[in-house]
């Protein structure tokens, strides 16, 4: 069984499924509201209601932009990708992220990283050879963007190096992935460090935080059982000790009231 398989059994389990997600809440079937800090590893990081996104994606797909067909989204989404990144990229798109990892390692093996909002240790994304960007779509289904200088494009393709093969996706989907490039760059402008370490007395005392980011300091042998005390205090949390969780933007101080009530016992 994988943690996310992990994680959505016990949720149901507990307190049966799923039946709407808004923010960073889960709202489940027995009438349970969960604060979720798990956020899809991230790709819900601007909340689970869609917005403007899930429009894009209705009205694209209204248009019957579902197939393999060229539109014209494909240069959209490169270009919402470069104002991201603060610069030009060729970019690359991927449905599995092993595949991303190793096209983004065939053009750059010392200049390659995995993009994160507010990442403290990286600041500048000029100067990163190659990116891989995961949308903050709130969208289940793997899909990754592999975003590379074009100049190292250009070199790649003057020397007869093959290129990695671009996935094609269905226009709607990608048309969804632009908006939620834009909507996370003007994100980037007003959530900030006031916005996170207000929960700092309840958090760091499980987590060492860096930006919205939260990383374990319990025992990684002990944390399945961690996950199960924070879900009956009504948190989800990441399920894989090598993902950070993150701070639930927006939520009330209230939401962690449980987990200060009830330690958890390392």
């Amino acid at each position: 069984m994988s943690t996310v398989d992990f994680l959505a059994s016990e949720i149901t389990l507990r307190y049966g499924t799923v039946q709407r997600a808004r923010g960073c809440f889960l709202y489940t079937r027995r009438g349970i509201r969960l604060t979720d800090m798990y956020q899809e590893g991230g790709r819900a990081v601007l909340g689970w209601g869609g917005g403007a996104p899930f429009t894009v994606f209705k009205n694209t797909m209204n248009r019957g932009l579902t197939g393999s067909f060229d539109t014209d989204v494909t240069p959209r989404l490169e270009k919402a990708v470069s104002s991201l990144l603060a610069g030009r990229r060729t970019v690359f798109t991927f449905t599995d992220r092993a595949a991303a990892f190793k096209a983004a390692l065939t053009f750059s093996k010392e200049s390659t990283s995995f993009w994160k909002p507010w990442n403290q240790e990286n600041s500048d994304w000029r100067t990163v050879d190659a990116v891989i960007v995961v949308p903050p779509l709130p969208w289940a289904t793997p899909l990754f963007f592999v975003a590379v200088r074009p100049e190292i494009v250009e070199v790649f393709s003057a020397a007869g190096a093959e290129l990695p093969e671009s996935a094609r996706i269905p226009a709607a989907l990608a048309a969804a992935a632009v908006r939620s490039f834009y909507d996370m760059t003007a994100a980037l402008q007003f959530r900030e460090e006031k916005d996170w370490f207000r929960y700092d007395t309840v958090l760091t005392k499980y987590w060492t935080r860096r930006g919205p980011y939260l990383y374990p300091k319990i025992d990684e042998k002990k944390y399945g059982a961690f996950i199960l005390h924070c879900l009956d205090c009504a948190l989800v949390v990441s399920p894989d000790y090598n993902v950070p969780s993150i701070v639930p933007f927006g939520a009330d101080k209230g939401v962690f009231t449980k987990l200060a009530n009830s330690p958890f016992e390392a």
